[in-house]
């Protein structure tokens, strides 16, 4: 079935995608998939966990693409989950701020990877991620404006359609020169199910914009998730720099009580029955200061009052995707305006800037979904002797 919307996006139909075992993967021949040759690699973009990304160039139209290398190396069951789902729902998703998915393309196998075929996922090419343009460029409050209307244009079509991102953050909202933002990194995203008590895994999220639920263990959860990081993302448009920028899951659940008040029943009812509620520290007696914080930083009344409705402790009040672009936020002068003015003044591409900026200075902010404990201790340990911009 095909769900049309206003805005003349819809989601395809469905298509079923089996999962394969090594063996077989060693003897496919994967007639459907272009050679990864056709595209000629320009430059190194971007390290993620789970893929590197390269900007490249369609040898035959000269479109410019990214290409998303998956690696195999640790995968010993085939194709890796992450980018199935990435894959899957991708193809599902037609969206002008989802990032499109071209095609998924292979390699050539030869003496050294015949028995381990390397894959890429081909996107439309953006030259910039929202991370690298904070870093650089003081964006006006009607440039705000409309990038949070398109970034919640995006999550409001996702959650209609009961898919979940579970890792916003700013190093994955891409901008095109002409000013329109791009929704991307669909390697956690998953759909679910409203309604039931299912149960999904609590190790999702950028640690700096993982909501309060995550870290006291909720794994019965849904959008909210979402508009947690979107209200860590609406701020960060002001501040230019993550505001909550904890080093360890403990750390970071101390700063959300210093800027978002004590995490207590009267408040959050039902809150002490989540796994770790009694397992971490919670800082009693401390007030919530979001619209204190925020307004030093935020001059416009309606837009402090968009992000303390995003960052409410209580998942269930939290404000949804619909309520928020309904704010009179993006309803009052100054209205929303074009990007492309600013962005084609920028001279060169600032696709991962912040991942060069962070790796010199102070290292980027914690992964999601790492479960090797650690790495995660080494991680906070080589945080916690870096120098970097700590906002609230």
């Amino acid at each position: 079935m095909i769900q049309f919307f206003s805005n003349n996006t819809q989601i395809k139909k469905k298509h079923r995608i089996e999962l394969t075992t090594s063996e077989q993967w060693r003897s496919m021949e994967f007639p459907f998939c272009h050679d990864v040759g056709k595209y000629e690699k320009l430059m190194k973009v971007g390290q993620g966990t789970f893929g590197e990304v390269f900007k490249a160039r369609d040898r035959s139209s000269s479109r410019l693409v990214a290409l998303k290398k998956i690696l195999m190396e640790n995968e010993k069951e085939g194709f890796p989950i992450t980018a199935l789902r990435e894959i899957r729902i991708l193809q599902l998703l037609d969206h002008d701020n989802i990032v499109n998915l071209i095609e998924v393309c292979r390699a050539k196998t030869s003496p050294n990877n015949k028995l381990r075929a390397t894959f890429y996922l081909v996107f439309e090419f953006c030259e910039h991620d929202l991370a690298g343009l904070l870093a650089t460029i003081r964006f006006t409050l009607p440039e705000i404006k409309k990038m949070m209307q398109m970034l919640l244009n995006a999550l409001y079509f996702l959650h209609f359609n009961h898919i979940l991102h579970r890792d916003m953050k700013t190093s994955n909202i891409l901008m095109t020169k002409s000013g329109v933002l791009k929704l991307t990194d669909f390697g956690l995203a998953r759909a679910v199910h409203s309604g039931k008590d299912y149960r999904y895994t609590n190790r999702v999220v950028t640690l700096w914009y993982r909501p309060p639920e995550l870290l006291l263990g909720e794994r019965n959860y849904g959008p909210a998730i979402d508009m947690w990081g979107t209200g860590c993302i609406m701020a960060e448009m002001w501040t230019r720099a993550p505001i909550m920028q904890g080093a360890t899951e403990q750390m970071q659940l101390n700063l959300i009580s210093k800027l978002c008040g004590s995490i207590h029943t009267p408040i959050w009812p039902d809150v002490e029955k989540l796994e770790f509620f009694n397992k971490m520290e919670l800082a009693q007696n401390l007030k919530r200061c979001v619209r204190e914080k925020i307004k030093i930083y935020a001059k416009d009344t309606n837009g402090v009052d968009l992000v303390d409705h995003l960052l409410i402790l209580d998942p269930s009040k939290r404000m949804d995707a619909d309520t928020a672009l309904n704010h009179d936020f993006f309803w009052s002068d100054p209205m929303p305006c074009d990007l492309g003015p600013t962005l084609s003044r920028v001279p060169t591409s600032l696709f991962e800037l912040h991942t060069v900026r962070r790796g010199k200075v102070a290292g980027a902010a914690p992964p999601a979904n790492n479960n090797n404990q650690q790495r995660q201790k080494q991680r906070a340990g080589q945080m916690s002797n870096a120098i970097y911009d700590r906002v609230f």
